[in-house]
Formats: structure tokens, C-alpha cells, sequence
């Protein structure tokens, strides 16, 4: 039976293998949804933060852990919380976040990170077979 930490490792590696497969595939769909999201001004920005906070609130409420290979998504659960607190506090600083995507660098801003996103599921899931 799986404890609460593998649980979310779990929920982890299908965030990432599923972002992650989309973010390589689909790079100007992900550009335009930005973008659109851009359009919506600050409010768009709020939608970025509640995905954020979605993903970081889960895993660093139930994901606490400072060590191995796990660590890496506490990191990035982490950095989702802060992402969301500053997008919620500051939104014009999303604005400027957002301001840099567009279709013609879709894949420079979305492939990299979804290969980094593969690269962490294939860490989690090395963790959890061992």
C-alpha cells in the first residue's frame, strides 16, 4: 500500500509525463493559450495562479521532503506556491511573464521545459521502483 508521500509522487509523474508529452507536442497550442490568457489581462494571470497554487498547495502540504531523489518535487511544488503567491500579489508581474510568449517562440519557451518535465517524471518513477 502506497503512503501519503508516494501518493503524491504519484500524482507528480502524471503531471509531468502528461504536461510534459504536451508541452513537446504541442508547443504553439500552449503558446496560444498564454496568450489568450495575456488578453484577459490581470485576470488571465489570476488563471495562471490557480493552477500554481493547485499544483504547489497538493504537493507541499503532503510532500514535505527535503531529501533524495523526491526532493525534486518538493522543489517544484514549492516554487508553484511562490509562482501563485506573486502572480496573486503582484499581477503585473505575470503580465510581464506573459508578455514574452508568442507562436514564433513557442518552441524555445514550451519543448526545453517539457523535456525537463519528462526528465523529472523519469526521476520520480526511478525513485519509486527501487
Amino acid at each position: 500500500m502506497l503512503n501519503l508521500e508516494q501518493a503524491i509522487q504519484i500524482f507528480g509523474i502524471i503531471q509531468f509525463i502528461v504536461i510534459g508529452l504536451s508541452h513537446i507536442f504541442a508547443p504553439k497550442v500552449w503558446a496560444e493559450f498564454f496568450i489568450m490568457l495575456r488578453n484577459k489581462g490581470h485576470a488571465g494571470v489570476f488563471v495562471v495562479g490557480f493552477i500554481s497554487l493547485t499544483f504547489g498547495a497538493i504537493v507541499v502540504s503532503f510532500h514535505n521532503i527535503w531529501s533524495g531523489i523526491p526532493v525534486v518535487l518538493t522543489v517544484v511544488g514549492w516554487g508553484q506556491l511562490i509562482k501563485a503567491f506573486i502572480y496573486f500579489t503582484f499581477p503585473q508581474f505575470g503580465m510581464k511573464s506573459l508578455a514574452r510568449v508568442s507562436v514564433e517562440r513557442a518552441h524555445r519557451l514550451f519543448v526545453w521545459p517539457g523535456i525537463v518535465f519528462l526528465l523529472l517524471a523519469a526521476m520520480l518513477l526511478y525513485h519509486i521502483a527501487a
